[in-house]
């Protein structure tokens, strides 16, 4: 079953399934309440605006992503494709990510890649092709997956912050790698993306209370 998370409402739905199926996230959730859905922009767009924050402080990321989404209009691939590398770099961008965004654009255009397609296949296969291409690791393709598709069932395992988390949340001895976060989102498929998100606020939570040490 695949499962959209599209609105607050699909949300709402989701963490609750979650939390009746699977009891040790209903302190979680009393703690939390109910999160908001997360959000972005669809397509190459979004793909892109998460490609040039990868690495940075917010507030580089956001200057950056301000000066090249204002520099072309409109802002696709086609754009990116036909765009100078000199210019791209002028605007802040690294030459790695000038090649990952050139690269992805020449895919794109060449409709070996369709990024809309993805939100209807399976998550770990739609996770596999979007880290098959140059320059994106697994943490961009389920934010991808999650916030710009919408994708039920994706799950963000390397996010440190999932990680410390889940960590807590279900009482490990030490926060879990990527590859053990895998077993452990198991019991909440097809909702994972539902559950990163109640892990999120969660983390949220952590780090406003007095005397949880949180990423230690």
């Amino acid at each position: 079953m695949l499962v959209h998370l599209k609105t607050q409402s699909d949300l709402e739905d989701a963490v609750h399934t979650l939390v009746k199926q699977d009891k040790r996230l209903r302190p979680v959730f009393e703690l939390t309440g109910m999160p908001s859905l997360r959000q972005r922009e669809p397509g190459f767009a979004g793909l892109a605006h998460i490609i040039c924050g990868q690495q940075l402080s917010t507030a580089s990321a956001s200057a950056i992503w301000g000066r090249i989404s204002a520099a072309f209009d409109p802002f696709d691939h086609d754009a990116i494709r036909k765009a100078r590398t000199d210019r791209l770099g002028r605007l802040g961008l690294s030459a790695a990510k000038i090649k990952t965004l050139k690269l992805l654009a020449r895919e794109i255009a060449e409709e070996r890649l369709n990024l809309d397609v993805l939100s209807n296949e399976d998550a770990d296969a739609a996770h596999n092709t979007l880290t098959s291409h140059h320059g994106i690791g697994p943490w961009t393709a389920d934010v991808y997956l999650l916030f710009c598709l919408g994708h039920g069932d994706a799950w963000p395992a390397g996010d440190i912050a999932v990680q410390e988390a889940v960590k807590i949340g279900l009482g490990l001895k030490t926060r879990p790698t990527a590859k053990q976060m895998a077993p452990l989102a198991e019991p909440w498929r097809p909702l994972r993306g539902a559950a990163a998100h109640l892990w999120w606020a969660y983390y949220r939570v952590l780090k406003k209370r007095e005397g949880v040490a949180v990423g230690q």
